[in-house]
């Protein structure tokens, strides 16, 4: 049996930055070829996780396409995308893309009781049927480490099995993203109208 024990606390935002934006006469070829390919696509820039992967070009790229298939390709509702990356970001305490997000999730018809909810790692209120299947699911996902039948049921009838693979798989890339940064120590976007995490 594997032997663990416990994490010491994390101090995110103490000591600074720890892996930030490399500048350009620093970076190699496959680093300014990769941060090209940002700064031309739907991104419009080098900002969040990809700042500390710009050290791994090649894993860049490819986590940035399965961004970009998930946020810019992706089926699933904008309100149920934005619902579901709002918890990802509040659970593993990420404040950049819980900055990024909250406001997206507002355009998208999260409604903003849900929101301040969520913002103080409390169940969210308000929330429509699929939009509480959604939320159900993603909580549960990330305590857990899996779901229920019940839990499965509900969103299956709520969004289908394909859906229901794109859900997971994009929980799981907003877990992975916000571990990069939390790792990183990457700053959140200074914002006058998203509180911060509690």
């Amino acid at each position: 049996m594997i032997q663990t024990r416990p994490a010491a606390p994390i101090e995110q935002g103490r000591g600074g930055e720890r892996l930030p934006l490399l500048p350009p006469e620093e970076m190699n070829d496959a680093q300014r070829v990769a941060a090209q390919g940002l700064i031309d696509g739907p991104r419009k820039g080098i900002y969040g996780p990809f700042i500390p992967l710009l050290r791994q070009p090649l894993l860049l790229e490819r986590v940035a396409q399965l961004g970009e298939a998930l946020r810019f390709g992706g089926r699933l509702p904008g309100d149920v995308r934005e619902l579901v990356t709002c918890l990802v970001a509040s659970h593993v305490g990420n404040q950049f893309e819980w900055v990024m997000h909250v406001p997206l999730a507002r355009a998208a018809g999260v409604p903003e009781t849900a929101l301040e909810a969520i913002r103080n790692k409390r169940a969210p209120t308000g929330l429509n049927e699929i939009q509480q299947a959604a939320s159900d699911f993603c909580t549960e996902l990330l305590s857990q480490h899996g779901v229920t039948d019940a839990t499965y049921q509900r969103i299956m009838s709520a969004l289908g099995e394909d859906l229901v693979v794109e859900l997971s798989t994009l929980i799981g890339y907003f877990v992975m993203v916000s571990w990069v940064m939390n790792v990183a120590r990457t700053p959140s976007r200074p914002t006058a109208d998203v509180e911060p995490l509690s």
